[in-house]
């Protein structure tokens, strides 16, 4: 059985509306205002295997923060619902990925206790896009942080996320969320010698109830 799940988060700030399905194809649906954001998304439902579907717009006039960390507390509280009580599950996984001159490393556990390390070394400069009438635009690379912490914190998982070496900005922000996408997916696959367990020694760990609802 698939472990879909869907969450709507409205606030004075955003709307945003996630469905995911854990176990797709990587297949993503996205209307996103933030270009390099939707290319990010887009990335990490192919990399973790899962199928996304998102629609989300903010008050961009203040800035991204408000909608990107939203977005994190949205996407986490979606993976959350859809794992349940995480019986079966490996809980666990971690990734090393090289993209170019920039090698990245994530390491998750779903443990029900929130926490996130983040080194992913940025300039804190600008990345510029230029989309129709030749209009630029700017993504706020300090917002990725922002992005992880609300993941993190209603997902309920651990996670470290490092920048090894690298140069470009882009490519330290794509390869983590590959790594992260890659090690949330071992995590979240099936142990097939434990498929009827709960893996903690406590026989419990906090989910969706307790971990999940954040307004």
């Amino acid at each position: 059985m698939n472990r879909i799940a869907e969450i709507e988060r409205k606030t004075k700030e955003t709307e945003i509306y996630i469905r995911i399905n854990i176990d797709g194809k990587g297949d993503a649906k996205l209307n996103y205002p933030v270009g390099f954001m939707a290319h990010m998304l887009n990335t990490f439902a192919r990399h973790a295997l899962i199928d996304i579907e998102v629609h989300a717009k903010g008050d961009l006039e203040v800035d991204q923060h408000h909608l990107i960390e939203d977005t994190g507390i949205v996407l986490g509280q979606c993976f959350a619902k859809a794992l349940g009580e995480k019986r079966g599950i490996k809980r666990s996984g971690s990734c090393l990925f090289p993209m170019d001159e920039c090698l990245a490393r994530a390491a998750v556990d779903i443990s029900g206790r929130p926490f996130l390390y983040f080194d992913c070394q940025l300039t804190a400069a600008p990345l510029i896009s230029e989309g129709d009438n030749k209009k630029q635009y700017e993504f706020q690379t300090d917002v990725i942080e922002d992005f992880w912490q609300g993941f993190t914190s209603s997902a309920g998982c651990n996670l470290h996320l490092e920048i090894l070496r690298g140069r470009s900005d882009h490519h330290k922000i794509e390869a983590l969320f590959k790594a992260a996408a890659r090690a949330l997916r071992e995590a979240c696959e099936y142990d097939e010698r434990a498929k009827d367990i709960i893996p903690s020694t406590k026989g419990v760990l906090p989910g969706f109830e307790t971990q999940g609802v954040l307004v």
